[in-house]
């Protein structure tokens, strides 16, 4: 989903009009209409912007991939996002991801690798991105339904990591 995609669908969800839209971030409400429309490509500081100031995580995965050109994890605006369905189905994905990582024969050096032992590492890489893309909408679903900031989780959970070292 394009991020013009993405402020179209936000303000419907929200009753906006392109103006009230445009006032918050501030920006002019002629630079919304060309980037929902396709004219136009949303620009660093707009994705910045609508991302801090909306606060909501389909706008955020938009941004990610408009600047990614897809390497990221998509919305998916086709599927049941009810927070049952979506923690059942993220449930599903980790135990394929989880036995799919089971059959990576992890202890071979890459020059010990075999056609088969390639085809379950690629196996395993595929279902754990099935399985971020689940646990990615499960969070969302949850920040909306019980009104969690998403940019707040990721900032605490940035702060964790660097308590542990694991980022600088």
């Amino acid at each position: 989903m394009s991020m013009g995609q993405a402020i179209l669908a936000y303000r419907k969800r929200q009753n906006m009009t392109q103006q009230d839209f445009a006032q918050a971030i501030p920006m002019d409400r002629s630079v919304i209409a060309r980037i929902e429309s396709g004219d136009r490509k949303a620009a660093k500081v707009v994705m910045k912007r609508v991302s801090t100031c909306y606060d909501d995580p389909q706008l955020m995965l938009a941004a990610q991939e408009e600047v990614t050109d897809g390497a990221c994890t998509p919305w998916l605006d086709g599927a049941d996002l009810h927070k049952s369905t979506v923690q059942l189905k993220t449930e599903e994905e980790l135990s394929e991801a989880q036995a799919a990582m089971r059959l990576v024969p992890i202890t071979k050096r890459k020059d010990q690798l075999t056609e088969v032992d390639m085809i379950a590492i690629k196996s395993a890489i595929m279902e754990c991105i099935e399985a971020i893309t689940a646990l990615t909408h499960y969070v969302a679903v949850l920040c909306k339904e019980f009104a969690f900031s998403w940019l707040a989780l990721w900032k605490e959970h940035r702060r964790e990591l660097k308590v542990k070292k694991y980022m600088k």
